[in-house]
């Protein structure tokens, strides 16, 4: 029997190993962020004094706003924290009925213990409708006795000023490479992986400051092999290589418009790369041509008028092509 119950214990899947990274290295306290230094200091001197204010979190995706705000209120309340607290995402549930109902119910109720106010999160608040915007303001005002908000976005310029006038704006910058590397290390160390200083670089790279991007892509390179090395991590990055890219650039200031769009085909469609990402390489990759400033500033412009008819809904191809026509144009020195 012993014999059975040792190789049933084996069968049975070790579901830690399952676990999403991003939320088993979720910082659970102010010292374990990394980043944003200024503003962790900030806001912890408020939370111990319980003097808060509401909070309005704005910056790029991946930087820690949520997690702060989650480090807040477990501070605060304690193991009583999942009853006064009330998370919603505002890109799900964005009408002016989530306001009224959800919002408004919580927040009229007094908080169990000895913190005064509740807290109420609103993840992406800048996808917030203006008419719930504008009930939201209405609910700060008359229930700031019983409750704080604490709000995210990717752009505070989409938030209503008097929702910006009644909160404490703290701007998230994307995290420095030290801080990503930081993060990294303690990952690797406890999952037991092996990682150069090179391959840190490329997780670096293809994040832009974007701590959850970074976790993510360990992960699923840890899932392939317990040694990260960059061309493992480049085989999982959908982004255009910008030896590519460059490639694509100079047959087409060369005058080979048929190279040049051969070329970018075969980059979209070998790996699969969406329109949009290959603009974004190809506005990164002109900074880098041996060409005259002036000539990179013109570039730079049509590929963001590119990109902009790409969002409204034109066709990626033909928009790509008419780019690399406005290049061999540029390229033998016609406007």
């Amino acid at each position: 029997m012993e014999l059975l119950n040792n190789q049933e214990s084996k069968k049975q899947p070790d579901y830690k190993t399952s676990e999403i990274w991003t939320e088993k290295y979720r910082p659970k306290k102010f010292e374990e962020l990394v980043g944003q230094d200024d503003i962790i200091k900030k806001v912890q001197n408020l939370t111990k004094a319980l003097n808060i204010p509401h909070l309005l979190f704005a910056g790029p995706a991946g930087t820690g706003k949520s997690t702060l705000a989650l480090i807040v209120v477990k501070e605060l309340f304690g193991p009583s924290w999942r009853e006064n607290y009330l998370e919603l995402n505002a890109s799900d549930e964005r009408g002016i009925d989530v306001v009224r109902q959800k919002v408004k119910d919580f927040a009229r109720t007094k908080a169990l213990g000895n913190v005064p106010f509740k807290v109420i999160f609103l993840d992406e608040a800048d996808a917030l409708t203006k008419e719930a915007q504008q009930a939201l303001r209405r609910t700060m005002e008359n229930y700031t006795t019983t409750c704080r908000f604490v709000m995210s976005c990717n752009y505070s310029s989409k938030i209503i000023d008097p929702i910006q006038s009644r909160c404490a704006i703290f701007r998230f910058k994307l995290l420095e490479k030290k801080d990503i590397e930081k993060r990294v290390r303690l990952i690797v160390e406890k999952e037991n992986l092996q990682i150069s200083d090179q391959t840190i670089e490329a997780l670096y790279e293809a994040s832009e400051g974007d701590c959850r991007r970074v976790i993510n892509l360990l992960q699923a390179s840890a899932s392939i092999s317990p040694t990260i090395t960059k061309e493992l991590v480049n085989t999982l990055i959908s982004t255009a290589k910008p030896a590519d890219i460059k490639i694509v650039l100079e047959y087409a200031l060369s005058g080979d418009f048929l190279k040049s769009k051969e070329k970018l085909l075969d980059v979209m469609l070998k790996e699969s790369i969406a329109g949009t990402d290959i603009i974004k390489a190809i506005q990164k990759e002109i900074w880098n041509l041996q060409i005259d400033d002036e000539l990179k500033v013109r570039l730079t412009e049509k590929t963001g008028e590119t990109e902009f008819r790409m969002t409204e809904g034109s066709d990626e191809f033909i928009q790509l092509e008419s780019l690399l026509a406005s290049l061999v144009l540029a390229g033998k020195g016609l406007k």
